[in-house]
């Protein structure tokens, strides 16, 4: 069965084509190594709620943000995501936000969620490459179960 996965970046800044976005490809390329089919997106930040909708009607396995995390009056990504969520899944947020301050102090900062949407493992990165570094570390450990928990598998 072929697993896939959505990566939306979310940069009003890489979505005018200001700066390249780093983070993506990031993502993408971990998400390919475990066997995922990944599709990326960027869009700005006010576009964020329409466009993970969009995505989670595609029914993919995992949904994956990066940006839009912080305390900027324009950094919406938790509001939309927690709205689109069925179950929140705070401990994942809790130990990437605890890896993270353990490096660089600015990490509790973050606003991030996680959780399940439909079937749908949902998850927000911070935008750094370090940030989605320690994030992808956190869900490595608990990706392969939740999504087997989620298919119907035993705990």
């Amino acid at each position: 069965m072929i697993r896939t996965a959505h990566v939306l970046v979310v940069s009003t800044r890489a979505a005018q084509g200001v700066y390249e976005d780093r983070t993506g490809p990031v993502i993408v390329d971990w998400l390919r190594e475990r066997g995922f089919d990944v599709q990326l997106d960027v869009v700005a930040d006010a576009g964020v709620a329409e466009a993970m909708s969009a995505l989670l009607a595609q029914h993919p396995s995992v949904l994956l943000t990066t940006g839009g995390t912080g305390v900027s009056a324009d950094d919406r990504t938790p509001e939309a995501t927690r709205a689109l969520l069925d179950v929140e899944l705070p401990g994942i947020i809790e130990e990437v936000r605890r890896r993270g301050a353990a490096v660089t102090p600015t990490a509790v900062l973050s606003r991030a969620v996680a959780g399940v949407s439909g079937g749908c493992v949902v998850m927000n990165l911070p935008g750094s490459t370090g940030g989605v570094r320690d994030g992808l570390a956190v869900l490595d450990g608990v990706l392969d179960h939740l999504l087997d928990q989620l298919g119907g598998g035993d705990h």
